[in-house]
């Protein structure tokens, strides 16, 4: 059947993923998955329609919690799981739930967070195998809760990726998946050099994400690649062909109102013919490749705080609502 709109004819050639937390969104575009995060969640928390799930999570924590930290803590996960159990009846594939963002520099403390927030969703009844994935910021501490974390059967999404030294680590522990972020690279580089990037040609961040595709094609490794954080419906069918694209709305709604062609652009077979090294990084070469690069490093802090913050404006939402001073 011949597409009608790009958003027909990039899904022959890429899973197409919401980037939201609104459940009114995903009920109009029907994606595949979804992805939620502390700012997407924020945001749709605070619309009327979801009260109901603000409300089930501060009562668990209530009923489970015995100090009020515990409660906090568990309305917190609880309000997380609780949009993504209402996802998970929409999408046939998977959803993505994030582990706090201030857990970034803690391996055991994101390992122990991922396994709660299975629990919980195995509790309301979500199989986390087939369904979830777990967000964890691409510092190495989160890397390595990934391959604990994956070895256990629970599967992860790499999220805050703006390095080739952290898409190299994600593969070699055998990570699901990773999201590169392709919008807010080309922010860094816009911001530096003043240069507009309008229509996805010639982005850093489209390039970024290609050449990452094309490393982990030519090196066999299974890991998907979910581009990310999109400016523009330029970078999007700039990137027709990766594995999957997770899309805010906005973006979904200009796809589906376009009738321009779309031809794939990263093709498996193209990346054979790449001239890339195979690099094994431990962590002194994680470390040292990331502080030499000043993009990643910037980002990835950046996203770091960005996330910690939604996070902690979340928190005083649920301690007005749970009576905590």
């Amino acid at each position: 059947m011949e597409a009608t709109n790009q958003f027909d004819a990039l899904n022959k050639y890429t899973k197409i993923v919401a980037d939201t937390g609104e459940i009114s969104a995903i009920k109009e575009y029907k994606p595949i998955d979804a992805t939620t995060n502390p700012s997407l969640i924020l945001s749709a928390a605070k619309l009327p329609e979801y009260k109901y799930l603000i409300n089930e999570a501060c009562e668990y924590g209530k009923k489970e919690g015995k100090t009020d930290e515990d409660k906090l803590s568990l309305a917190f996960d609880r309000l997380a799981v609780g949009f993504g159990v209402e996802i998970s009846k929409l999408v046939p594939g998977v959803v993505s739930t994030e582990v706090d963002a201030r857990l970034s520099f803690d391996t055991e403390a994101t390992i122990a967070k991922a396994r709660s927030l299975v629990k919980m969703y195995k509790d309301l009844g979500v199989d986390p195998a087939k369904k979830v994935l777990i967000k964890i910021a691409s510092t190495w501490e989160g890397i390595q809760a990934a391959k604990v974390l994956e070895a256990e059967g629970i599967h992860v999404n790499m999220t805050l990726l703006f390095s080739m030294c952290q898409a190299i680590a994600c593969a070699e522990v055998g990570a699901t998946l990773i999201s590169p972020f392709v919008g807010r690279i080309m922010d860094w580089y816009t911001a530096k050099t003043g240069t507009k990037y309008v229509d996805g040609k010639n982005d850093p961040g489209v390039e970024s994400v290609t050449k990452i595709f094309n490393y982990y094609k030519k090196f066999g490794y299974k890991t998907i690649v979910m581009g990310a954080s999109f400016r523009n419906k330029g970078q999007i069918v700039e990137l027709a062909g990766c594995d999957k694209l997770t899309i805010a709305p906005k973006l979904l709604k200009k796809l589906k109102e376009s009738k321009e062609p779309i031809v794939p652009k990263l093709v498996p077979e193209s990346a054979a013919k790449e001239q890339f090294e195979k690099l094994s990084i431990d962590e002194k070469q994680f470390r040292y490749m990331l502080n030499e690069d000043p993009m990643g490093t910037e980002k990835l802090s950046e996203g770091i705080r960005k996330f910690g913050a939604a996070a902690a404006t979340l928190e005083s939402i649920l301690k007005e609502k749970l009576g905590i001073a």
